[in-house]
């Protein structure tokens, strides 16, 4: 059984274009303990120092720099077999970003595909804005953090939602420069997930549960999974109770990862 679309919006983008692209779990776990392990070890270096991370790096960078571009990332990340164009994946996926100065999402569904991947994980400050067709795109969590709301064509629609919140800490201490950047990003995007769930609900909702880790510890790759496991099994549970209900296992299925 796989799903007959998938949607996703940052980490759920680059995550969701290999499974589209016909990657087994195996193989995307295995990807992915290679990348963000061993490949980034410079930048995980950089961001355990004890110095301030964010003065260390933009001081690399001119003035008025952005950090990273998403697009030389995604040549580290993404798999050879993540194909350059939306056509040729083998299930359809909807990419969401956010255009930067209509202040709204913005859907990809066709074209480039890395391109809208790209656009969909630049955090502000971070990345570097990713133009496409004259407009400044950047993170998609800034307008639809967990996007279940784009599928309609399903019977039943799971949601997985790898926000997390603020990390748990002394409330008498402030955060580092550095913690109160990364975590005001998951507070306004955990704001409007819940908003949304107010309004509608998939039918599955699966809260990961990694709020001990910010949103730019990759390196803890292995911890992540780890600590993954319990909702893994959370929603093989509720996926079988429902598959139960609806008296068949041939339903149309349709995920959504952040």
């Amino acid at each position: 059984m796989r799903p007959k679309i998938i949607t996703g919006t940052s980490i759920g983008a680059i995550f969701g274009a290999c499974y589209a692209a016909g990657l087994s779990p195996k193989t995307i776990r295995a990807v992915t303990q290679d990348a963000l392990g061993a490949r980034f070890d410079m930048l995980r270096q950089l961001f355990a120092a004890r110095s301030d991370p964010v003065s260390k790096l933009l001081n690399l960078l001119p003035v008025r720099g952005s950090l990273l571009k998403a697009e030389a990332l995604l040549d580290l990340v993404l798999p050879d077999r993540v194909p350059h164009d939306f056509a040729d994946l083998e299930i359809p996926l909807k990419i969401v970003a956010t255009d930067f100065y209509a202040q709204r999402p913005v859907i990809f569904d066709k074209g480039p595909l890395r391109r809208a991947i790209a656009a969909s994980m630049s955090l502000p400050a971070l990345f570097s804005p990713v133009m496409i067709d004259d407009r400044a795109h950047m993170d998609g969590g800034m307008t639809n953090p967990l996007p279940f709301d784009l599928i309609e064509e399903c019977d039943i629609t799971i949601a997985i939602d790898v926000t997390g919140t603020v990390r748990a800490g002394e409330p008498s201490t402030p955060p580092s420069a550095f913690n109160a950047l990364i975590a005001s990003s998951q507070i306004f995007q955990h704001t409007i997930i819940q908003e949304k769930l107010r309004v509608k609900r998939p039918d599955i909702y699966i809260d990961v549960g990694v709020n001990q880790f910010l949103a730019l510890e990759f390196h803890k790759v292995t911890q992540i999974m780890q600590a993954a496991e319990p909702a893994k099994a959370a929603f093989k549970a509720e996926l079988s109770k429902l598959l139960g209900q609806c008296g068949t296992a041939s339903r149309d299925i349709g995920a959504i990862k952040r």
